[in-house]
C-alpha cells in the first residue's frame, strides 16, 4: 500500500473537512497532509531513509498521528510504543528494534540522557514539547523549517512498515513486524464489516500505539471520517465527547465499557447519534454490550476479534446478526479453523486452537525466528486462544491456550512480571497468574516468597513492580 496516495485522494475529496479533533482544535485533512509532509521532510534531513526505524512514544495526539504517516511517506519503518512503558522498557524496545530516531514527551521517570547512553544505535531524540529542550530536537521546530513539498518515494508492499511490540520485557521483546501491504488488512476488513462513510465521526480513546488504536488512523484517511482523539480515556468525558461531537461509531474494550456503565451520570448524556459500537480485546460477555444499549437504543451493537499479528479485525458479528454472544464471522481475505492438538480440523461445536491464514497474517516476530516458527506452522498462525465455531458459521472465545493474562484488553505475559519482580533483591520466587476481575476482565495476581529477614511489605511489592512493569 502507498499511504501517499490514500491521503492525497482523502484531501483531493475533503479538503478542508476536519479529520482529527484534539483538546478541541481541528486539523482539516488539507492540515493533516501538510503537516505529515513537512515532519517526513524534517526526517529526511536527519537521514531518515527507507527501512530505517523511527521510535515514537507519544500519548494519543495530533503529533502521534503525524509521526504514523510521516514515517510511511520515507517508507521507513515505525516502532510506536505505548506512553506507560518504563524507562528499562523503552530502552530494551529501542535497542531491539535499533530505531535511530526517537520522538517522544518528556516523563519525569525517564531520564533521556541516561536513554541516549544505553541505546548507542540512536541518533536523534526529538522532543514533542512547547519549549526546546536543551540537547535535543523539538519537534515543533523542525516541522515549522520543513519543506511542504514532498518528494514521491518508491515502496514495495513486502517492504517493513510497522514493529508493534506486545512485550517491552527487558528480557526479549516482542516485536510484530509488518509490511506495507499490511496495512491493507484493517480498511478491507472495514469495508467488508461494517457501513462507515464520509459523514462518520469516531472517538479513538484506545492508545494509537495499540493495533486497535491505528485503525481510528486508518478509517480517517481511507474513507474521510472525522476521528476525535482521546489523549486518555476518561468515562466520564468520553460520553461527553460523544455528545458533543454527534459521534457515530467507535470500538472499545470491555473494562472502558464496565468504567462508562458505573457513572451515575450516564443518563444524561445524549447518545442517540451512536449508529454502532464494537467491543474488542478481551474475554467479553453480551450482557456489558446489553446494559450499555439501554443509553444508545439507536446502536447497532457488534463484537469482533482479532491480534495485532493478523491486522485486525478478523472475526466481527454481522450488521443483519444480533449474535453477540459470538465474536462474529470471518473476513473474506482470511482463513480461520479451530485445530486440536494434533493439528487437525474439528467439526462445528468442538473446542480447541484458534488457527488464522492469509496475506494478514504478520511478516514475523522481529529478530525471533525460533517464536515466528513456533507460532506459524504451514501457514496458519496458532493463535493460542481457545473457541469453536457452530453450525451457522459464528465464532465463539472460550479461553486461552498461552500463558498470558488479557488486563483491559492489554496481553501481559505472566513471565514479565515474574522476570521484574525477581529483579528485587528480597524476593526469592515469584509466580504469577490471571484472575477473574468484572471490571479489567483478568487481573494479575503473584505469589511472592521472600527471602528470610525480609521486611517487605505488599505494597513494597505493588511499588516495585509499577517501575518496573
Amino acid at each position: 500500500m502507498n499511504v501517499r496516495h490514500v491521503l492525497e485522494l482523502t484531501v483531493k475529496k475533503y479538503p478542508q473537512k476536519p479529520a482529527l479533533i484534539f483538546k478541541n482544535n481541528s486539523v482539516s485533512f488539507a492540515q493533516l497532509q501538510e503537516q505529515t509532509y513537512r515532519l517526513a521532510n524534517a526526517l529526511k534531513k536527519l537521514n531518515v531513509n527507507k527501512g530505517d526505524r523511527v521510535a515514537f512514544c507519544l500519548p494519543n495526539s495530533v503529533q502521534c498521528a503525524y509521526t504514523y504517516l510521516a514515517c510511511f511517506m520515507r517508507a521507513a519503518v515505525g516502532v510506536p510504543l505505548d506512553f506507560m512503558l518504563k524507562a528499562d522498557e523503552i530502552a530494551s524496545c529501542l535497542n531491539h528494534s535499533q530505531a535511530r530516531i526517537f520522538i517522544t514527551k518528556q516523563k519525569n521517570d525517564v531520564d533521556l540522557n541516561k536513554l541516549r547512553q544505553e541505546c548507542p544505535k540512536l541518533e536523534k531524540i526529538i522532543i514533542v514539547d512547547d519549549e526546546a529542550a536543551a540537547g535535543f530536537e523539538n519537534f515543533n521546530q523542525l516541522v515549522a523549517a520543513a519543506d511542504v513539498d514532498l518528494e514521491d518515494g518508491v515502496v514495495d508492499d513486502h517492504d517493513p512498515a510497522l514493529i508493534m511490540y506486545t512485550s517491552g520485557t527487558t528480557g526479549k521483546p516482542k516485536g510484530i513486524l509488518l509490511n506495507y501491504k499490511h496495512l491493507e488488512g484493517s480498511p478491507e476488513a472495514m469495508k467488508h464489516f461494517v457501513d462507515l462513510t464520509d459523514q462518520d465521526i469516531k472517538l479513538a480513546a484506545i492508545p494509537l500505539s495499540h493495533i486497535g488504536g491505528f485503525i481510528y488512523l486508518q478509517n480517517c484517511i481511507h474513507f474521510g471520517i472525522t476521528v476525535i482523539l482521546m489523549e486518555r480515556f476518561n468515562p466520564f468525558e468520553f460520553l461527553e465527547m460523544i455528545t458533543r461531537y454527534k459521534v457515530t461509531c467507535f470500538h472499545i474494550v470491555p473494562p472502558m465499557y464496565n468504567a462508562i456503565l458505573t457513572l451515575k451520570q450516564i443518563d444524561k448524556f445524549d447518545l442517540s447519534s451512536l449508529r454502532w459500537v464494537v467491543v474488542f480485546g478481551a474475554p467479553s460477555s453480551p450482557e456489558i454490550l446489553e446494559r450499555f444499549h439501554q443509553y444508545c437504543p439507536n446502536a447497532k451493537l457488534l463484537n469482533g476479534w482479532g491480534m495485532t499479528e493478523t491486522c485486525p479485525p478478523n472475526t466481527v458479528t454481522p450488521m443483519n446478526s444480533d449474535n453477540i454472544a459470538s465474536v462474529g464471522k470471518p473476513a473474506p481475505h482470511c482463513e480461520i479453523k479451530i485445530f486440536n492438538d494434533d493439528n487437525q480440523p474439528v467439526p462445528a461445536g468442538e473446542i480447541g486452537e484458534i488457527v488464522i491464514r492469509g496475506w494478514i497474517i504478520m511478516q514475523e516476530y522481529y529478530k525471533d525466528p525460533e517464536t515466528t516458527a513456533a507460532t506459524i506452522r504451514n501457514g496458519w498462525l496458532h493463535t493460542g486462544d481457545l473457541g469453536r465455531f457452530d453450525k451457522e458459521g459464528f465464532l465463539y472465545i472460550v479461553g486461552r491456550k498461552k500463558e498470558m493474562i488479557k488486563v483491559g484488553g492489554q496481553i501481559v505475559f505472566a513471565p514479565e512480571v515474574e522476570t521484574a519482580l525477581h529483579k528485587h533483591p528480597e524476593i526469592a520466587e515469584a509466580a504469577v497468574i490471571g484472575v477473574e476481575d468484572k471490571m479489567k476482565g483478568e487481573v494479575v495476581k503473584a505469589f511472592v516468597v521472600l527471602r528470610k529477614s525480609s521486611v517487605l511489605t505488599t505494597e513494597d511489592v505493588r511499588y516495585f513492580a509499577r517501575q518496573h512493569l
